[in-house]
This record gives C-alpha cells, structure tokens and sequence, in this order.
C-alpha cells in the first residue's frame, strides 16, 4: 500500500472519534504492544483512535493538527473518552480536560506491582476511572478500580498442525525439541536464569535445544555477550541458540515444547498467555500476573529467581511427553476459555459507555 493509501485508509474525522487511545513513547514496549493490538478490534464497535509515535501506519490515529478538534464536543454531544497507560499520558489529559476544558473523561490503566510515586498518585487521584491489569496490580491502588485482564488474539497465536514442521518453517530442526525464552535480554528479564537452567539440563536431554528469542539493547549488550560465553564454555552454542528480535513471534511460539518465564521483576507479561494458546505448558516465575495468567494444569509457578527451582520444575517438563502434552491441551483451552483479546477489548468499551453516559 503506497504512503498515499496508507494515510487515506487510517484518515481519522476527529468529530465522530469518542475514545482516544495516546501513545507517548516511541520505543516498542508491552504497552505499545497492547495498544497495536486492540485499537483494530476497538475501532470495529466504537469511534476510536490512537495518538502519538511508534505505531503502525495502518493503525487509526489522529494527527497532532487535529488535537485542537478535541476541544469542541464529538457529534451528537456528550464527552470523550482519553485512555492513558502512562504518567505523561495521564498528563496530556488532564492539560486538555482541566486547563483547555475540552469535554473528556480520562481512564488510566496501571500494570505497576509496586508503590506508586507522589507525582504517580497525584495523576492517578484525578482520573475519572482507574482499571487494574491484575489482582496483584489492583493491591497497590488506593482508589477505586476495576480489574481488566490482558488478552491475546487467538487466531495469531495457535497450536500448530505439526511442530516438527512449525520448527523447520523458523529454520530450527524438526528432530529437535526447544524450550523457549522470549523477550527482551536482560537481568530483570532472567534471561540468565533461563540459560543457567539449560547449560544445566540440556548434557543429559539430548534431543533438547534452547530458544532465546529477542534483543538486548545497547545498556544490556555486555549481559548478553556474557550469556554467549557461557554458553560456548559449556559446549552447547549449537543448542542454546539466540535469535534475535522477530515480529513473526508467533511462529517461533509453534516451534516450541516448553516455554519458561524467568523474570524477576514483570509488570503483567504477556508471553505466558502466547505460548499456552500455541498449546505450549508453561514454567513462570511468580512475578507480575504470572501466578494469576497460569493454571495448574497448564504449567508451575516457581518462586522468583530460586535457580534451583527452575531447574528442577524444567526438568520434569524435559523428561515427560506425557505431562507436556496434557498441559498443552489444557494451556490452549484455558486461554480460549478466560484470556481472548475480544473480551478484553469488550470490558473496556463499557468502562468508556459508563463514563460517556454520565456526561460534562
């Protein structure tokens, strides 16, 4: 599609948009991530659109030259709605809402598992609705909130007709069985702990590779390069492989026997829900919404950072077809079950009707 179709396939009339969705920070993140995946399904059942950089060409969004159109009321009266996920995000709102006085509710939505900052809880106390990405997330909150989980597009993220042939289609061996780590490469991420648990494991599964999938940025170059040494003292630098970042993830989900998430610190974390709907069983570390995402019978949560445990929950995973593939089943209905990215796009349009219906 050329630049010209491009801008007229997503041209936004900013009079008929109720709901706008701001996206302050232009380096892909798990919010990002999030919101490239519902403004399609949103933009289907309600005047919606995003704002800001990094996002996709395709993806509807106003133009910064028609914010001064938000002041005035959409068509057929009433407010609008401004979605914000981060503090800068909650900022613009309110600067448009409380000193412009445009007609406009604002919702945040908070993924932090820590104690809000002063300037944080300052924002927050303003909003006109605050959701919660998670139980754990909702503690943290001292106002009123209602919790909203993530979802995944299900269709993108299946189960493969053969995993043999899903591996060869990525360029891995089809004889092979991988467990997987995607995700930025970094300490917080655990990406050690994960490759400290296959240098570990993989001498005696000898029909076991490892996956690490994504990047480290420049700060996280030196870990990485780390990770890489001790992978080739070991001897195992054609089973431990590093891929790289992908934008086809989904395709190296299908790929997998086993997905591990080692983290030791996550927001919500998504990758739990990609890989139990590829059919994958799941080793999470008990951070984020982990231990909230990830049933019993399809995967174990371990303590955060406990090595050993890694180890040793891995490992049974390694050594049995059996349980892998019962909790694979069991990972893919769970998900279609509770975690569609419809349903969650659904919850948030009546959050939006609720505050539009109260009116300014």
């Amino acid at each position: 599609m050329t630049s010209e179709k491009t801008r007229e396939a997503t041209r936004v009339d900013p009079a008929r948009v109720r709901v706008i969705v701001p996206n302050f920070k232009r380096r892909l993140s798990g919010v990002t991530s999030t919101i490239i995946q519902l403004v399609p399904l949103q933009v289907k059942m309600i005047g919606l659109a995003a704002l800001g950089p990094g996002l996709p060409a395709l993806l509807a969004k106003l133009r910064w030259w028609q914010v001064p159109a938000l002041l005035r009321r959409p068509v057929g009266g009433g407010v609008r709605v401004w979605h914000a996920r981060r503090n800068v995000e909650m900022i613009g709102g309110l600067i448009l809402r409380d000193i412009f006085r445009a007609p406009m509710k604002i919702v945040f939505t908070s993924a932090s598992q820590r104690h809000h900052k002063r300037l944080t809880r300052f924002l927050i106390d303003r909003m006109d609705a605050v959701i919660a990405t998670s139980n754990k997330t909702a503690a943290y909150l001292k106002v009123p909130n209602t919790v909203i989980m993530h979802g995944i597009d299900t269709e993108r993220f299946h189960v493969p007709a053969n995993r043999a042939e899903a591996a060869k289609e990525v360029g891995l061996d089809p004889t092979r069985l991988y467990a997987g780590c995607f995700g930025r490469v970094r300490h917080q991420k655990g990406t050690d702990l994960f490759v400290d648990t296959m240098i570990a494991l993989l001498p005696r599964y000898p029909e076991w590779s490892a996956i690490v999938a994504g990047r480290a940025t420049a700060q996280h170059q030196e870990f990485e390069d780390g990770l890489k040494r001790r992978v080739a003292e070991a001897g195992l630098s054609d089973r431990i492989l590093f891929v790289g970042e992908h934008t086809d993830i989904d395709r190296w989900y299908r790929a997998l026997s086993l997905y591990v998430a080692p983290q030791r610190w996550e927001g919500f974390g998504l990758t739990p829900l990609e890989a139990m709907a590829s059919g994958v069983p799941v080793v999470a570390a008990d951070v984020g919404a982990f231990s909230e995402l990830v049933p019993s019978e399809a995967g174990v949560i371990i303590p955060p950072g406990d090595g050993e445990a890694m180890v040793r929950e891995v490992e049974r995973y390694l050594a049995d077809n059996e349980l892998r593939e019962r909790q694979g089943v069991a990972a893919r209905a769970h998900v279609e079950r509770d975690f569609q990215l419809i349903g969650e796009a659904k919850k948030l349009i009546a959050i939006y009707e609720g505050l539009m219906g109260q009116g300014r």
